[in-house]
C-alpha cells in the first residue's frame, strides 16, 4: 500500500518541499474586503504582510469546504487504486478545516482508505508532522507506523511563540480586549504555546521581548536539558530576527540542525506581523 499525505495550507510547508515529498495541499482562503485569495497559492507571505501593514481593513479567513477535500481525495485514490491517504490538519480547536476533511472522508465510497488527523497544532508545528509522515512513507513505513510516528512527534515536540502586538489575537477572539490594551500599555509579552487540546494558551507573561525570549529558552531547557535537538524558527517574513533567535538558541542547546519556516497568510491573519516562534524536539536516534 502506498501512502499519500494531504495537508491544508496552514501547515506552512514551502512549495519546494511539498513537491519534493509529493505532499498535496488544500488551501484555505484569505479575504481582504471583497477580494479573496488562496492561502500560499495566489497570496504568498511576503505579499500578505505588506498588504496587512498597508490595509485599513483587517483580513478574515475561511476554511476549505468538504467538497474541496473530496475532489482531492477522489483524484488521489483513483490515480492509485491501492493507495491510502493520511490527511493532517490545523487544530480542530482553531478551525473547522479538520471537520471539513472528516466530512469529505465520509462522502467517499471507500472512506476506510483515508485517515484524517487533527494535528492539534498550527503553522509548521503542524507541517513538521506532515513532512515526517511523507518521509516515513517514502522509506516504506506502513499506515499504522506513520500514525504512531505522528503521535510520538506530537508528544515530544514543543512550540512557543511571541506576538509583536496582542491586537490580532484580540480581534480574532483569542484574548479579551482589556487584556490586549493593558498588555500594550505595559509592554507585556505573553509567552504562548499550543496546549494538548490544540488551543492557543498563555504560558507566562514577562515585560519586554528580550525577557520573553529568555523565558522561552528557560522553558525549553527544562524540557530538553542537554539532549541533542532539532529546531525550526517560525517567523513572519523576517529572516534576520529569526537568525538572531537561532544564534541565541545555539548558545544554550546541543543543536543538530536549524530550519526556518515562514508563517503563512492564514496563521498570520490571527497572530499578526512580528510573530516569532520556536519549534523544538529531540533529534531522532
Amino acid at each position: 500500500m502506498s501512502i499519500h499525505v494531504v495537508i491544508d495550507s496552514t501547515a506552512d510547508i514551502p512549495q519546494s518541499v511539498r513537491e519534493e515529498l509529493g505532499i498535496t495541499m488544500v488551501p484555505l482562503k484569505v479575504h481582504f474586503g471583497s477580494d479573496t485569495y488562496l492561502d500560499n497559492i495566489t497570496l504568498q507571505p511576503e505579499q500578505f504582510y505588506k498588504m496587512l501593514k498597508e490595509s485599513a481593513v483587517l483580513p478574515t479567513t475561511s476554511q476549505p469546504s468538504p467538497v474541496d477535500f473530496l475532489e482531492v481525495y477522489k483524484k488521489i485514490l483513483e490515480d492509485d487504486p491501492d493507495g491510502h491517504i493520511i490527511s493532517i490538519h490545523l487544530s480542530a480547536a482553531m478551525s473547522g478545516t479538520y471537520q471539513s476533511a472528516v466530512l469529505a472522508k465520509s462522502m467517499l465510497d471507500d472512506p476506510e482508505r483515508v485517515t484524517v488527523i487533527d494535528s492539534r497544532s498550527a503553522s509548521y508545528a503542524n507541517g513538521m508532522l506532515a513532512v515526517a509522515a511523507a518521509k516515513a512513507a517514502r522509506s516504506g513505513k506502513d499506515k499504522d507506523g506513520i500514525v504512531a510516528l505522528i503521535g510520538e512527534l506530537r508528544r515530544t515536540y514543543k512550540v512557543y511563540f511571541l506576538v509583536d502586538t496582542l491586537e490580532y489575537l484580540q480581534k480574532g477572539g483569542r484574548i479579551a480586549k482589556a487584556s490586549a490594551v493593558l498588555g500594550s500599555l505595559l509592554n507585556i509579552k505573553p509567552v504562548l504555546s499550543i496546549d494538548d487540546d490544540g488551543e492557543v494558551a498563555p504560558v507566562d507573561k514577562v515585560r519586554g521581548s528580550k525577557k520573553a525570549v529568555q523565558r522561552i529558552i528557560e522553558l525549553l531547557r527544562n524540557e530538553y536539558g542537554d539532549q541533542q535537538v532539532d529546531i525550526t524558527i517560525l517567523h513572519t517574513d523576517d529572516p534576520a530576527t529569526a537568525e538572531q533567535l537561532a544564534a541565541q538558541l545555539k548558545e544554550h542547546f546541543r543543536v543538530n540542525q536549524v530550519a526556518y519556516a515562514v508563517i503563512g497568510p492564514v496563521i498570520g491573519t490571527h497572530a499578526g506581523p512580528g510573530t516569532l516562534g520556536v519549534l523544538m524536539g529531540p533529534t531522532p536516534a
